[in-house]
């Protein structure tokens, strides 16, 4: 007997990709997996970002805390999307792990310790959505069967070869929005490092890059687990909105 995940890689709510975002949904309930990965920076949080504030007057926090709500809804309302569909298909077992964007929402509780409600489980709710939480790039990722599951740590041009040579064991990341794999075979056995791109809105960051062309990708995977721990991987690119799936069109221009 197997058991079936779908991983998802960056979205970045609300700078995402809806057509993405809308195959994804498909996907889940073509597919029925057992179990969901959301592989973190499932929200942007500008307004959490030093970065945003570069060269800006930070607002006082009786006018920070709306920007900081409506980012707390954006990125729920997302994240709702594909809930609904993992909801209808019954798939139970749910893991969030944790992002770098995500770890602003937890620095900005370290300042302001009073506000605990910013925190990364309890502003997405992550208990009452059925997710178990899983913090940023800890020593022991998520693990599943013989493959095991980190946000990223590298961003060097082989990030891939870095992130195996890093852990030693096979793991698929997010973090870098490219598509990337590397394998390595030793006397234990063939071990593999996978980028899973992201599906966020590619072109929204075009001004933020000053005009750079980017290698980033859309996609998502596909993973079946057997009994002993072995499984495969299927990567599903999307490209302008669209993939094909076992045969089958997914369009995320239509719901």
């Amino acid at each position: 007997m197997t058991r079936t995940a779908i991983v998802t890689p960056d979205k970045h709510f609300p700078i995402h990709c809806q057509k993405a975002i809308n195959v994804v949904c498909k996907a889940i309930e073509k597919v029925k997996p057992d179990i969901y990965v959301d592989l973190g920076d499932t929200g942007e949080w500008e307004y959490f970002s030093k970065h945003y504030w570069k060269g800006k007057n930070q607002k006082p926090l009786e006018d920070l805390i709306p920007l900081l709500d409506k980012d707390v809804k954006a990125v729920n309302k997302g994240m709702n999307q594909i809930d609904r569909s993992l909801n209808k298909i019954g798939c139970n077992e749910r893991h969030f792990v944790q992002g770098n964007h995500e770890v602003w929402l937890d620095n900005f509780v370290v300042k302001y310790p009073y506000l605990k409600h910013y925190k990364t489980e309890n502003a997405l709710k992550l208990k009452q959505r059925g997710y178990e939480f899983h913090p940023y790039n800890r020593k022991k990722p998520l693990s599943i069967g013989k493959l095991h599951f980190t946000h990223g740590k590298f961003t060097t041009k082989y990030h891939a070869w870095k992130h195996l040579d890093h852990y030693g064991k096979s793991i698929m990341y997010g973090h870098t929005h490219d598509l990337q794999r590397y394998t390595s075979t030793d006397l234990d056995g063939t071990k593999s490092a996978w980028s899973l791109g992201c599906l966020k809105d590619i072109e929204h960051d075009e001004d933020w890059l000053g005009g750079k062309l980017t290698n980033w990708n859309h996609a998502f995977a596909i993973i079946n687990f057997y009994n002993n721990g072995n499984y495969n991987v299927e990567i599903v690119e999307i490209i302008k909105g669209k993939t094909i799936l076992w045969g089958e069109e997914i369009n995320g221009s239509k719901k």
